[in-house]
C-alpha cells in the first residue's frame, strides 16, 4: 500500500490551505524538526446551510450538522484535530481542524484506501475504521481504531495533513474495536478496547492491555477492568486518559440513540475502577448524548465533544462545556448539583485566547481545480479510472465503470462519489454534460442520495438518444431491485440535476435544461440511514458491459445551497 496522496486528493496544499511556522508545533519544511503542520485559513466558502458559531460570541449545537460519527479530538499547543468512524469510506479516517472548537474544516485523511485492499474494493456496509481514537505523542499523531473483522490498527504521522504512514495490525482478532491508547509517565503505555457482539460473541466489557511503548503491538491478553451488563449495557468506544493521579476510561452506555456518558476512575491502571453518569438526555432534546472526547484550552477550560444520533442525518457533532467537581467530570449544564450534566443547545464560545474567522466543513466543489474537495469519499476502494480532474476545463470527469458481477442494486456498486448530508435542509444542484460510448447502450450518470433506501435522477444512454430516468429502491440492503421511471428523451446531452432536501429528510428531485426553470420528478423520496452512518449525497457513471473503453460525464460543478422551500434562514 503506497500513501502518495489517492490523484484527486494531490492538490490539498495548494487548494485548501496554507501553512506557517511557529515554535512547537510545527514542522519545519528546511529542516523537518518538530511536531504538527499548522494550518492558517485560507479564502473558503463558509456553509449557506449551517454554521455554529452565531457571531456574536455564543455557538449553537451541533457544532458539526454532519455525520462525523465516534469523534475523537486532541489538541497540540493551539490546534485541534478530529477525526471519526468512516466505515468502508474512501479515503478513509477524514482530519478535521480547529482553533477554536467550533469552527472545523477538513484538512486530509489518515488513509487513502482501507485495508484489506482487495476486500475493501467492493462495499463494506458498516465495517473497516471502527470508532477511532486520536492521540499526540512524542512528536507524532497516532490514530488506532478497530476493524471489527481483522483487528485494531494504528496508523501516524508527524503532519495530520499530510501523508501518514502505512496502518499497522496492532493485534489482530474478530470483534476488536474501539481501541484508545495512554501513554503513562513512567514510559510505560496501554490501550483500552471494546467489544463487538456480533464477531466476538461478547459485548459490554472493557479491556485494558499493555502495550509496546512504540504503539505497534499488545504485550499481554488484556485484564477485563470493568463489566457494564449490570448497570451499563452496550458500553463500549472508550477513551482512556490520567489526571490528578486518576486513570479515566470515558465510554459511552446504553445504546446510540438512547445512552448516556460514563467515566471510570481509579488509581490504580487495572482497576478497580469506580464508575458515574455525568451526562445524559435530562430534559433536553439531544438524545443518547455520548462517545466523545475530553480536551482542554490554553486558558485551561474543559470541553467535551459527542455525537447525537438524528436517523438519516447520520450521528452530529456537538460541543458541550465541562468542569471537574471532586475529581469527577460533569459534562454539560448540571441544573440540580447531582453531578450530572445535561446537554446545551447553546452556549458561550470556548475562551482560547484569540478570536478565529468562522470557517465550517467543506461542502460545494466547483471543480475547478487539479482535485476534487475533501468533502469527497467513494463508496469502496477506488481505482485509478473512475475519476479525473480535467484541470482548466474545470471539470470532474466520471468515466462509467462497469456495474459489478453479482449487483442487485447500488447497494452493490463501489464507484459512488459522494458527501455527508449537510444540515436539516438543504439543496445539491450539478451541472454536467454526458458523452455516452456510441457502441454502447445504458451508460448511467447522476444525482443519487444513498442509504439502505435509495434514489436517483439519471442519464441514461439509449439507441436513439439519451434519456432521463429517475430510480428508487426500498431495502437496498435486502437486494431489493430498482423500480425506474423513464421520464422522456433531452433535447441534449446537458442537463442540471437537483435534489431539495426538507426537513425529516424528505427529498425531491428535479431537473433543468436551462439551469433556471427545474421541473420536479417523482414524489418526495425519504431519505434514511446507511449502514451505521447517515444518508449521503452524490454523483456517478456506471455502464453495464464490458468493452475496451467507455463513455464519460463532465460534472461542471456541484453546489449546496439553502432549500428555498424551507423555513431555514441562511447565516451567510
Amino acid at each position: 500500500m503506497t500513501h502518495n496522496r489517492f490523484f484527486l486528493y494531490a492538490s490539498l496544499a495548494l487548494s485548501c490551505w496554507s501553512y506557517s511556522c511557529s515554535s512547537g508545533i510545527t514542522q519545519s519544511k528546511t529542516t523537518g524538526n518538530t511536531t504538527a503542520a499548522t494550518p492558517t485559513q485560507a479564502t473558503a466558502e463558509v456553509s449557506k446551510v449551517w454554521v455554529a458559531d452565531k457571531g456574536d460570541g455564543t455557538y449553537q449545537n451541533p457544532i458539526i450538522h454532519a455525520d462525523y460519527s465516534d469523534p475523537d479530538v486532541c489538541r497540540v499547543g493551539d490546534y485541534y484535530y478530529m477525526t471519526s468512524s468512516s466505515f468502508n469510506a474512501a479515503p478513509g479516517l477524514q482530519i478535521l481542524h480547529s482553533n477554536d472548537l467550533v469552527n472545523w474544516k477538513i484538512i486530509g485523511y489518515a488513509l487513502d484506501r482501507n485495508t484489506p485492499l482487495e476486500h475493501f474494493a467492493k462495499p463494506q456496509h458498516g465495517n473497516g475504521v471502527w470508532a477511532p481514537a486520536i492521540r499526540h505523542h512524542n512528536g507524532e499523531f497516532y490514530i488506532y481504531w478497530g476493524d471489527p473483522d481483522y483487528g485494531i490498527y494504528m496508523v501516524k504521522t508527524k503532519d495530520p495533513a499530510g501523508q501518514w504512514e502505512e496502518p499497522v495490525l496492532v493485534q489482530a482478532g474478530k470483534g476488536l474495536i474501539d481501541s484508545c491508547p495512554l501513554w503513562d509517565e513512567d514510559g510505560k503505555a496501554y490501550l483500552v478496547h471494546a467489544y463487538a457482539g456480533s464477531r466476538a460473541g461478547i459485548k459490554s466489557i472493557l479491556v485494558v492491555h499493555r502495550m509496546s511503548p512504540d504503539g505497534t503491538k499488545l504485550l499481554d491478553d488484556g485484564v477485563m477492568v470493568f463489566d457494564g451488563h449490570d448497570n451499563h449495557p452496550t458500553v463500549e468506544g472508550p477513551k482512556f486518559y490520567k489526571r490528578n493521579g486518576y486513570y479515566y476510561i470515558f465510554a459511552p452506555a446504553g445504546g446510540v440513540s438512547t445512552g448516556w456518558q460514563l467515566v471510570l476512575r481509579s488509581k490504580n491502571v487495572y482497576g478497580p475502577y469506580e464508575e458515574k453518569i455525568v451526562m445524559d438526555q435530562g430534559n433536553t432534546s439531544i438524545n443518547g448524548p455520548h462517545q466523545g472526547a475530553w480536551v482542554n484550552t490554553p486558558t485551561a477550560e474543559d470541553w467535551f465533544f459527542h455525537f447525537q444520533d438524528v436517523e438519516a442525518y447520520g450521528r452530529i457533532v456537538h460541543l458541550q462545556p465541562m468542569k471537574w467537581v471532586n475529581d469527577w467530570p460533569v459534562i454539560g449544564v448540571d441544573k440540580d448539583g447531582d453531578g450530572k450534566g445535561e446537554p446545551v443547545m447553546t452556549y458561550k464560545k470556548p475562551d482560547v485566547g484569540k478570536t478565529y474567522p468562522v470557517v465550517t466543513p467543506q461542502e460545494s466543489d466547483e471543480f475547478d481545480g487539479n482535485g476534487l474537495g475533501l468533502q469527497w469519499q467513494w463508496h469502496a476502494n477506488p481505482k485509478a479510472t473512475w475519476a479525473f480532474a480535467t484541470g482548466s476545463k474545470g471539470a470532474l470527469r466520471l468515466f462509467t465503470d462497469q456495474l459489478p458481477e453479482d449487483y442487485k442494486n447500488f447497494w452493490d456498486v463501489p464507484n459512488l462519489l459522494l458527501q455527508k448530508f449537510p444540515a436539516e435542509t438543504f439543496t445539491a444542484t450539478t451541472k454536467l454534460k454526458f458523452t455516452p460510448n456510441p457502441k454502447l447502450e445504458n451508460e448511467r450518470t447522476g444525482l443519487l442520495v444513498m442509504g439502505e433506501d435509495y434514489a436517483h435522477l439519471s442519464l441514461v444512454s439509449k439507441k436513439d438518444g439519451i434519456y432521463l430516468a429517475y430510480t428508487t429502491v426500498d431495502d437496498a440492503h435486502k437486494g431489493t431491485p430498482e423500480s425506474e421511471q423513464l421520464l422522456g428523451k433531452l433535447n441534449g446531452n446537458e442537463v442540471y440535476l437537483r435534489v431539495n432536501v426538507d426537513k425529516g429528510a424528505q427529498c425531491q428531485f428535479s431537473y433543468s435544461e436551462n439551469g433556471n426553470d427545474f421541473k420536479k420528478v417523482g414524489s418526495p423520496f425519504t431519505a434514511v440511514p446507511g449502514r451505521w452512518i447517515g444518508a449521503k449525497v452524490g454523483i456517478f457513471a456506471t455502464r453495464k458491459d464490458v468493452i475496451n473503453d467507455a463513455g464519460y460525464a463532465d460534472y461542471d460543478w456541484f453546489r449546496i445551497t439553502p432549500n428555498t422551500s424551507s423555513t431555514f434562514q441562511s447565516k451567510k
